[in-house]
């Protein structure tokens, strides 16, 4: 595999920061911090770009935040000047090396996403009678800073690209304490002393998960030779008209995952025949058909009910909340909803305050 080089200078060039600023602010000009940085915009890139040139950049502190959905997530939120640094680098590498990803690896990446993992799904659920269901115990909180900067320097050897990944590793904040994992060869300190995590919410992330479980994705593909095979960011799916084919496979991918210091989940690990329908990113999918899942509809039931309200008291005017409402109309269109959504929206009522 060939390294890629010759990439710093494109990073750094003033229209390259300009287009980072533009892909950071999207959705956020109302912002004190993104209003702040437009009043001196010039200026602010200069500055980023001569702290990149001198490689004196370093990163701000993050702001931290639990994130309730179906499970408590910490999200880490960056400073907006770190956030154009960070758009600043994925537009240059990003684009070479998705290209070295597998075309089943579906999270994150422009032209894939969740609908079309729940499509492809959908299509083997028509070939194959069983399903394998793997997901990676706290992903993001375990991956291993060495092995990722291997990883990275696998792909790239511009040294200037890999100080700049290196800082951005090496500032992520930590993750809440959880009880130690011990893998093969390690001895009582080894899981303290190496450093593990990166940030849910940083877009670098999102393209190092993927990064991090692309040789996986190969392995399976090539020397598991499984020909149904797609990944969502840790979520991994198999299928076979052969369960003990199944078994043998999970038993190789644990295998592999210790290698990068991962571990499969213990409670989804699961088999399953596609006729009883399988959770898929959201949805129950049949070979022929498609369900919400049901805390799906419960949860923006809630969220819904809760708009009306601050609608009701004027809290809240309809632009503020009709885009999340459109999202979920989009998710739930995708799957068998017609009679869900018109429950749900005829027994909610926006109306204002002695109006």
């Amino acid at each position: 595999m060939k390294r890629l080089g010759y990439l710093w200078d494109s990073i750094v060039t003033f229209d390259n920061l300009l287009l980072a600023y533009r892909k950071a602010r999207r959705g956020k000009r109302s912002r004190d911090e993104v209003a702040l940085f437009a009043l001196n915009l010039e200026k602010e890139l200069f500055q980023i770009q001569e702290a990149l040139l001198n490689q004196t950049y370093q990163p701000g502190t993050y702001r931290l935040f639990i994130l309730y959905e179906r499970k408590p997530r910490q999200i880490s939120a960056a400073p907006f000047r770190d956030r154009v640094v960070h758009h600043a680098l994925m537009n240059v590498v990003e684009p070479l090396l998705d290209k070295r990803f597998i075309a089943d690896s579906y999270a994150c990446r422009q032209g894939k996403g969740v609908h079309l993992a729940v499509q492809q799904y959908q299509q083997w659920a028509k070939r194959y009678a069983y399903t394998l269901k793997l997901d990676v115990a706290r992903y993001f909180p375990s991956v291993d800073h060495a092995i990722l900067k291997q990883q990275i320097a696998q792909h790239i050897k511009d040294p200037q690209v890999l100080w700049l990944f290196d800082t951005i590793l090496d500032h992520s904040p930590p993750f809440p304490p959880a009880p130690l994992v011990y893998f093969p060869g390690d001895d009582l300190f080894t899981p303290v002393e190496r450093r593990t995590g990166i940030p849910i919410g940083n877009l670098t992330s999102q393209f190092l998960a993927n990064l991090y479980l692309d040789g996986l994705d190969h392995f399976i593909k090539q020397e598991l030779r499984a020909d149904a095979y797609l990944r969502y960011v840790d979520d991994a799916i198999l299928l076979s008209n052969s369960k003990p084919q199944l078994h043998a496979w999970q038993q190789a991918i644990t295998g592999y995952l210790e290698r990068l210091r991962l571990r499969v989940h213990p409670a989804k690990a699961n088999i399953f025949t596609v006729y009883e329908g399988v959770d898929v990113l959201g949805y129950r999918v049949f070979p022929g058909f498609r369900q919400l899942r049901n805390d799906n509809g419960h949860r923006f039931t809630r969220k819904l009910r809760g708009f009306a309200r601050a609608y009701a008291q004027g809290r809240m005017d309809w632009e503020d909340f009709n885009p999340s409402v459109q999202s979920w109309i989009g998710h739930a269109s995708h799957a068998d909803t017609l009679g869900l959504r018109r429950r749900i929206f005829g027994t909610t009522v926006f109306k204002r305050e002695g109006g």
